[in-house]
């Protein structure tokens, strides 16, 4: 062998080896490790290659180092009252079990404490949500912090913005955060409006040229609006005139599900964004001082996720609860593309003998997360999940409820791009009447959707299958 023929070999096994390596320690599946392993040594220099490009978790890499920048400030206990102290309210013993169980898991991995005295309201669509928000900012004395994925410019988020230039102009401490890959979805876009009207705002992650930075994974994908840390929203809504169903066109219109919350849990609403600031911006909010009471009998945890945190707080609560239902679960969610463990759980849940039901989209405004989704129900249907297809408009709530005594709002959907990629924020609701109206929203949705079965699934077209299963393969992707 020559010189340069013995230099070549040198650096394709170091390169193997190394990449190789890294696979195998750093993979958390043996499917997975095993794979990389196998391209990495079988395909010289162009399986180091595709490693390098595809096999590191560069997502979860950069949240870490921005974490250095995102200081917490965290709430005294002593200003909200732990839930742990209270009973949870519910007549049945067994429910009460159930609702233990759920809050050992979310106290291990949860950094935020169970809150009693809560007040929660479902506002059905923008003809609900928004008239209680704007009238939220009307009111607002001390502070107005909102934070938004997408915030249109169309007549609803002009109200929005003239709500919020009206309040700073009392002398209202106004902030907003819009996500910088989100707010392209208008135009002209929210942060422009925002800097005409002098309201103080920044952009979450915004693309760069100089330095050179674009992330289309790191969004931030909460919806929070917290005004004088007494009242608080928060759920899957954005803001604009799509989630006005009642408005035409037909084919645009967007159904979705918000909540009003008052009592302590709202403080935790207001900590996510006081963190989120703190990250964009290097500066420091202080909390609201004054004392929060108790505004009604709901028990209530803010989940503040993502690719940043130790643990997947809202997969791995959500398995665990799929776990502990003794009567009923039910999902409705826009993009399905659950996890293996959430697959297994959700099979092994109907095998003894729980009902569950997922309801999704009939036509998805994203049609190839729909395509990956139908080349998997199958792997549900079979063992007895039940899979319901909504009618339009399509329906964008994230709802998640467990014997109807336990429920998840917010913005996370059951998919890689939300519990992976994106900071989310969702809200556990541990009542068995605020969650009760959460499973029977879901119940009405089933009542007039239709049922999925597994010949459905089957009798595909060759062509539709084999669209599904391609475009599958890239579902961690999505």
């Amino acid at each position: 062998m020559t010189y340069i023929e013995w230099i070549i070999l040198g650096l394709n096994v170091s390169l193997s080896l190394t990449t190789a390596g890294h696979a195998l320690f750093f993979k958390r599946t043996p499917q997975s490790a095993l794979g990389w392993v196998a391209v990495c040594i079988m395909f010289p220099f162009i399986g180091p290659f595709f490693y390098f490009l595809f096999g590191i978790n560069r997502v979860r890499n950069r949240a870490l180092k921005m974490e250095v920048r995102r200081p917490h400030y965290p709430i005294q206990p002593s200003d909200i009252p732990v839930a742990r102290e209270l009973t949870f309210r519910s007549a049945d013993l067994a429910d009460t079990e159930t609702l233990t169980g759920i809050s050992r898991i979310s106290d291990r991995i949860g950094r935020l404490p169970l809150v009693g005295g809560n007040r929660i309201e479902a506002l059905i669509n923008g003809e609900a949500a928004y008239p209680g928000m704007l009238e939220a900012i009307e009111n607002a004395k001390e502070r107005v912090f909102l934070s938004t994925y997408i915030f249109d410019t169309d007549d609803t988020g002009r109200q929005f913005v003239a709500a919020l230039a009206a309040a700073a102009g009392r002398g209202v401490d106004v902030r907003v955060i819009v996500d910088g890959v989100g707010e392209y979805y208008a135009y002209p876009r929210a942060s422009v409006l925002l800097r005409k009207e002098g309201i103080r705002h920044v952009r979450f992650l915004p693309p760069k040229l100089i330095p050179p930075m674009f992330h289309i994974n790191l969004r931030n994908h909460r919806k929070v609006l917290v005004t004088d840390g007494d009242t608080g929203f928060t759920g899957g809504m954005n803001i604009g005139d799509r989630h006005m169903v009642g408005k035409p066109p037909f084919g645009e219109r967007v159904a979705d599900v918000h909540f009003r919350f008052a009592g302590p849990v709202v403080r935790q609403l207001e900590q996510s964004f006081i963190e989120d600031w703190s990250f964009c911006t290097g500066r420091a909010i202080a909390p609201t001082k004054r004392a929060s009471g108790p505004a009604g009998e709901s028990v209530c945890r803010t989940l503040i996720d993502g690719p940043n945190e130790p643990e997947q707080q809202v997969s791995k609560i959500l398995v665990g609860a799929v776990q502990t239902a003794r009567k009923k679960v039910q999902i409705m969610t826009p993009y399905f593309l659950p996890s293996t463990e959430m697959i297994s759980v959700l099979q092994s849940t109907a095998l003894r003998g729980i009902r569950v039901e997922i309801v999704l989209p009939e036509v998805n405004n994203l049609p190839f997360i729909q395509w990956a989704s139908n080349n998997m129900l199958s792997d549900l249907l079979q063992y007895g999940v039940q899979v319901y297809f909504q009618p339009p408009p399509f329906v964008h709530a994230k709802l998640f409820a467990i014997d109807g005594i336990y429920a998840q709002i917010g913005s996370a959907n059951i998919d890689p791009r939300s519990l992976l990629l994106n900071f989310e924020l969702n809200v556990e609701i541990y009542d068995g009447d605020a969650a009760g109206r959460v499973s029977e929203h879901i119940h009405e949705a089933v009542r007039i959707s239709r049922p999925i079965t597994l010949d459905m699934i089957r009798s595909r077209s060759k062509l539709a299958k084999t669209r599904d299963a391609v475009v599958w393969l890239f579902s961690p992707y999505l």
